[in-house]
């Protein structure tokens, strides 16, 4: 809300009428009261809510959808020159042909000012190949050849930078679901191979794609001790995170036109929370999960080639847990979720994304429903390469069968589960088998001390520190609704 609230207060007076006068003209009435209160006012929520009669999911909603509106707004004024300047780039060769050469060469410089100021190298490769054949017979050739040729290269490069920023964030995926070390190193050796590249071009642009990955990269894959003995002994110092987070906000801000970092202001806001809540600063962290909060369809359907969207979602239950909020999600995700279509060949982030709405239904005591969302996914895809999530979700989907006390499906399920802890080691999953371990004791028909022998695996289970970043069981909190639930003292 804070978020929606700061953008309203900064739209220029032309912005804010514009925005207000075509609410009016559609009869979203509710949405331009919430326009003029959230500009003119220092009414809460609450009086707000009050005011237009609405409950709170209708609110949301309100919100939700003056918010986008409002970033529709803003984003038609900002394409509307980028637009001119590549209907003008599409003329180029028209205008060769039609013009004098005198005219020409005018038009392509002023032309070439404005591409410099957007930062649009490819087009400027068009401009600079025409400058370029009208000074054929001057001293001047040489110049744009080299311009020429140095964008030509740049783009390339850039192109090449994209590319493995995305293979990066592909491959985190699929190391967050097996953690195999020789995937961990596929990402040191990604994470290397952007950093030389970016060292041969001294511009913003692989300097932002750079920050992407490696922000992520110390946060999520870098050994801690390992980054302080280098700290020490000075090797491959690193620049704080923090100058790196104030460098991208500048760039921001000098391209604010470029549509590009527009959007992916929303990836450096969601590594800002993940930043903070990594060092405990949660202060920060929350006016940064506030910002994500807010477009999150946005970061998990458009971000995955920027970073790894899902991993918001794992951090806002950790937070939900925090607050003791995590049983409100379940009704929150359906307003927040209505509209969001997941991409079901991203197999990391799919799941990641099922899982969660599993475990919110879980919080909120609606077993069917989170089985429901298990079942369906594990019909859906097929885990068997990553046999480790396959195990998670599948524990994840027995825990939801003992909750409703469905003994031939929990059996059933719990058979499938051991087969594959045998096939896989017991001592490649430790933390799963205490974790079956705890809903076998459950379900047994013995009724002396369940809760007191439950109580004692969690105690060993808690010891078990998981190598797998994907582990939705260990979001499970174990007290004493867990224990209940789980020996059958609770009803469903």
């Amino acid at each position: 809300m804070a978020r929606l609230k700061h953008i309203v207060k900064q739209l220029s007076e032309k912005d804010y009428e514009s925005i207000r006068t075509s609410l009016v003209d559609s009869n979203a009435d509710k949405s331009a009261y919430l326009l003029s209160s959230m500009r003119e006012k220092k009414a809460s929520d609450q009086q707000i809510m009050n005011e237009l009669d609405v409950n709170t999911n209708a609110y949301y909603t309100l919100r939700s959808r003056l918010n986008q509106k409002i970033e529709d707004y803003l984003l038609q004024q900002m394409e509307s020159p980028r637009a001119d300047l590549l209907k003008k780039v599409a003329n180029i060769h028209e205008m060769v042909f039609t013009k004098k050469r005198a005219i020409s060469i005018v038009t392509l410089k002023k032309l070439e000012k404005e591409l410099l100021d957007y930062d649009l190298s490819n087009e400027l490769t068009v401009v600079y190949k025409a400058l370029k054949r009208l000074h054929i017979n001057s001293p001047d050739f040489f110049n744009y050849s080299q311009l020429y040729n140095k964008h030509v290269a740049y783009m390339l490069a850039v192109d090449k930078i994209e590319d493995i920023l995305a293979d990066y964030f592909k491959k985190f995926g699929v190391y967050a679901f097996t953690g195999d070390e020789a995937d961990k190193m596929g990402l040191d050796l990604l994470h290397q191979e952007i950093k030389n590249t970016c060292k041969l071009y001294e511009s913003h642009r692989p300097f932002v794609y750079q920050s992407c990955m490696s922000i992520f990269h110390r946060l999520f894959i870098e050994d801690e001790r390992q980054v302080a003995i280098n700290a020490v002994n000075h090797v491959d110092e690193e620049e704080p995170i923090e100058d790196i987070f104030h460098k991208i906000d500048q760039i921001f801000d000098q391209y604010h036109m470029d549509s590009i970092y527009y959007h992916m202001n929303n990836v450096f806001q969601f590594l800002k929370l993940e930043y903070y809540t990594h060092y405990g600063v949660f202060r920060k962290a929350s006016k940064y999960f506030d910002a994500v909060n807010e477009d999150v369809q946005a970061l998990l359907m458009h971000s995955g080639q920027y970073t790894f969207p899902s991993q918001f979602l794992q951090t806002k239950m950790q937070r939900a847990l925090q607050t003791e909020t995590q049983g409100e999600l379940f009704e929150q995700n359906k307003i927040t979720f209505d509209d969001f279509e997941p991409d079901i060949n991203d197999i990391p982030n799919y799941v990641s994304y099922i899982v969660y709405r599993a475990i919110s239904a879980y919080y909120s005591g609606e077993f069917d429903e989170a089985a429901r969302f298990l079942n369906n996914l594990l019909n859906e895809i097929s885990l068997k390469k990553y046999p480790h999530a396959f195990l998670e979700v599948k524990c994840l989907l027995a825990l939801q069968y003992v909750c409703i006390r469905d003994f031939e499906l929990f059996n059933q399920l719990a058979n499938s589960i051991q087969r594959q802890i045998r096939l896989m080691g017991k001592e490649s999953c430790p933390s799963i088998t205490l974790f079956l371990k705890m809903l076998k004791t459950g379900m047994s028909e013995a009724k002396r001390d369940k809760m007191s022998k439950v109580s004692n695996i969690i105690t060993r289970y808690t010891q078990i520190k998981s190598p797998y970043i994907f582990a939705p069981t260990r979001t499970i909190r174990m007290d004493d609704r867990f224990i209940r639930l789980v020996s059958g003292e609770m009803e469903y």
